[in-house]
């Protein structure tokens, strides 16, 4: 079976009615599972997360948005998340048997379709961008909703899909294919943030800022040079976690199989040692692919086991994965959530 994820991104994070209609619609579509919804009231903003095979979940994304955008209206909108509209991302992910490429597919027939059934101008980012400047979601979210109607007036801003036209109570949308990204936090035993910081900018890909010998940022064309970290396809910041007295490395994995999720774990393991600090666990934020686990598992049991069960056992117990709160595989393994 073929497994594809869709985490569309909606401009709404209070209201309940708006929710209900959004699950609704995933779940009267035939090969699609709705997985999870997780609202940030502050950023006024809602994640969805649903799986399925090729046709169910572009229908199940076509339903999604269409009962979105029956509830949200821009122009009273506040939020303090970078957004584009009211549907402003919705991005498909390959998790078992299925390529990049045909993800790039669907994410195209989505913006097509979705393009003429809400009359909304459509950008294509990530994997299925049609321009360099376009790969990055940033760039197309950059003047937010409040500068779109300027910004549609710019032939280089003319959408993939639709007319260069703004729509007042929408926006714009963007979609595309990326990798499945995991949200990755690795506990230190310190309420010192300053740990946590080093940590994750000697780790993270993009590293830090090389400074002087008076602390000042070295610059070469106006752009600071930075010294890159030693973690591809990885994002990283120090955080406070005062609820546990702790702090975390918290990480985004863009590639799991560039960086997987033990070589993170190790690699802040060693550069805590060094610190003189102690890890203690770690944790996945949202839902991982079985595969992430099982790659855990082997290289923890020096690959002397084939069982999945007991390889995705080893992996929650060396990650120290429960440390914070249950790790329940059957409620945070996607390839699980949809057998159920």
């Amino acid at each position: 079976m073929k497994i594809i994820e869709c985490v569309p991104n909606f401009s709404e994070g209070k209201n309940e009615e708006t929710f209900q209609a959004i699950i609704d619609a995933i779940k009267s579509t035939e090969g699609v599972k709705f997985l999870n919804l997780e609202p940030d009231p502050d950023y006024n903003r809602v994640v969805v997360t649903m799986a399925g095979d090729e046709n169910g979940i572009l229908e199940g994304a076509i339903n999604a948005c269409k009962a979105a955008a029956n509830e949200i209206n821009m122009q009273t909108h506040i939020g303090e998340h970078p957004r584009i509209g009211a549907i402003d991302v919705v991005p498909f992910v390959p998790v078992k048997n299925v390529t990049m490429n045909e993800c790039v597919k669907i994410s195209e027939r989505f913006g097509e379709i979705i393009a003429k059934e809400l009359n909304v101008p459509v950008y294509l980012y990530e994997a299925a961008a049609k321009k360099p400047q376009r790969k990055s979601l940033s760039n197309i979210r950059k003047g937010e909703y409040e500068g779109l109607e300027d910004k549609l007036k710019d032939a280089e801003w003319k959408p993939d899909f639709g007319s260069p036209v703004f729509n007042p109570k929408l926006g714009a949308l963007v979609t595309g294919a990326r990798f499945f990204l995991i949200a990755y936090n690795v506990n230190i035993k310190s309420n010192d943030v300053k740990y946590a910081k080093e940590i994750a900018e000697a780790l993270r890909e993009s590293g830090t800022i090389k400074r002087d010998a008076e602390g000042k940022a070295i610059k070469i064309d106006g752009q600071n040079v930075r010294i890159p970290g030693r973690l591809k396809e990885v994002k990283a910041m120090g955080v406070s976690l005062d609820k546990y007295n702790i702090t975390q490395v918290s990480m985004n994995l863009t590639n799991f199989e560039v960086t997987p999720i033990h070589i993170a774990f190790e690699e802040v393991k060693k550069e805590a040692a060094k610190l003189g600090v102690e890890v203690d666990g770690s944790e996945i934020v949202g839902l991982v692919p079985l595969e992430a686990l099982l790659q855990a598992g082997k290289f923890y049991s020096d690959n002397k086991t084939t069982d999945e069960h007991t390889l995705v056992d080893l992996a929650i117990e060396k990650l120290g994965l429960s440390s914070l709160n249950k790790f329940d595989k059957n409620k945070k393994v996607i390839d699980y959530m949809i057998k159920e």
